[in-house]
């Protein structure tokens, strides 16, 4: 167990290198990542089940190990936060994937897709950089499943409106069933099962292997889609990695911005920033790849997935900084001392 302890505290303090290396691998040798995405069965309402539908679980319920009932009595006594946060989401990127079409001049195609990217919902992925990053991970939760809700509404609404003369049909309910499939339920589990538990010392011992697992995870699913999108990366020039970068990196420092101008406290602050600047960008490869009304548009699916690894490998070195700046106070404590 120890051994295993070591391993995964090294996962999680060089998160970014592990999961740029499988990136940077995966590009080269998309085969070795291909079982990401392979469809396990057909889920009737929210329509495929794949591997990475298991890792996404695994992931939430690795988080799920280490959430108290103190982490949601903390969370009701501000339940505006939510509320700002879910503001933010739907005002700070969506807004900012229009500014950044119309400074770089981005061709429709490409513009329409970083909108849509804008305009979706957080991601699973932004839940894992809180839990690494000492953020506030029932917070991260709390502010994913209501943007997740509000989505069918807000990211069709959101994108007609900033598109003009686009309107995307996204079918709301598999979308619910798929949020709660891959991050309420396994959350729900993790959490009752360190209720009961958590006064263990066998099962904190287990919590310390936790973070390694969700690294693992997520390198996984950042190769998944570069097996899957990886060859189509440099179709559409530079101007695409550039847009990406503009529009992730205002986002996260707009949303601590909010944050900060909101009277959050430290992990929270870092939670909306990474909670905004991290999109559900693979929900945007999804819809850009299966709805009809992107069908002559098939650069919109470049962007998306380029988001979906940017937005990963971003959210790891964003949640490293947090971390590393911890330990440096740490340091200068005990240097003080």
């Amino acid at each position: 167990m120890k051994t295993l302890q070591k391993f995964s505290k090294l996962l999680s303090d060089y998160t970014s290198i592990v999961v740029i290396a499988i990136a940077v691998v995966t590009f080269f040798v998309p085969r070795l990542m291909r079982w990401v995405n392979y469809q396990l069965f057909l889920d009737p309402v929210s329509n495929k089940f794949t591997s990475q539908s298991i890792i996404l679980g695994i992931i939430m319920f690795s988080m799920g190990l280490t959430l108290t009932t103190e982490d949601f009595k903390i969370l009701a006594k501000r339940p505006f936060d939510i509320c700002i946060g879910a503001v933010a989401q739907y005002l700070i990127m969506p807004f900012l994937a229009f500014t950044v079409s119309k400074a770089l001049h981005l061709p429709d195609g490409i513009a329409l897709g970083l909108i849509l990217v804008g305009c979706c919902p957080g991601g699973v992925s932004s839940n894992i950089m809180s839990y690494l990053c000492g953020g506030d991970v029932a917070f991260s939760v709390g502010m994913t499943t209501v943007s997740t809700i509000l989505s069918p509404v807000m990211t069709p609404l959101m994108v007609s409106f900033l598109a003009s003369g686009t309107k995307i049909s996204i079918q709301g309910f598999p979308m619910l069933v798929s949020i709660i499939e891959t991050v309420i339920i396994p959350v729900a589990i993790g959490f009752v099962i360190n209720y009961l538990y958590g006064n263990k010392q066998w099962f904190q011992e287990i919590q310390k292997v936790m973070p390694g697992v969700a690294v693992i995870g997520l390198a996984c699913v950042v190769g998944g889609v570069i097996s899957s999108q990886g060859s189509n990366f440099f179709q559409s020039g530079v101007v695409v990695f550039i847009a990406v970068l503009l529009h992730n990196s205002l986002g996260y420092l707009l949303g601590y911005t909010a944050g900060k101008l909101t009277g959050m406290n430290t992990a929270k602050k870092r939670t909306i920033s990474i909670e905004v600047g991290m999109q559900n960008a693979g929900l945007a490869t999804n819809l850009a790849t299966t709805t009809a009304q992107f069908a002559s548009t098939p650069e919109s699916a470049i962007i998306c997935a380029v988001s979906c690894v940017w937005h990963s490998i971003s959210g790891t070195l964003l949640a490293g900084f947090f971390s590393w700046t911890d330990k440096e106070k740490v340091s200068a404590k005990h240097v003080l001392n």
